[in-house]
């Protein structure tokens, strides 16, 4: 049950946009998620400020799962993610971040997982 909220400073047009969430289908499964239960929220032109500023195009990752993972799964799916924000829009890895949620109850289709 992931759920990936990426915002970019900079536009992405729908080419771009269909390239971030193939990409990022493939990145979930990093960390042992399927992209049959994932659901991404892309959102571009965000006023995103980095170190007081937003002279610098700047992404933000929220990740929100069901249940848990480890340390060096996060650290693998961050790397994964820089790398798309880096190589789909030209933002420099230095300027994003990746927030992870772990969740403990998640509904779907009228049950709880």
């Amino acid at each position: 049950m992931p759920f990936i909220d990426a915002r970019f400073s900079t536009p992405v047009d729908k080419i771009k946009e269909e390239a971030i969430k193939s990409r990022l289908g493939q990145a979930i499964s990093l960390i042992g998620k399927s992209e049959a239960y994932l659901m991404v929220q892309i959102q571009d032109n965000c006023k995103l400020y980095f170190k007081g500023n937003k002279d610098e195009e700047s992404a933000y990752f929220e990740v929100k799962l069901l249940g848990k993972s480890t340390k060096a799964n996060y650290e693998t799916l961050t790397k994964a993610l820089c790398e798309i924000a880096s190589e789909e829009l030209s933002i420099p890895t230095n300027r994003v971040y990746v927030k992870f949620e772990e969740v403990e109850y998640w509904g779907f289709d009228s049950f709880m997982f």
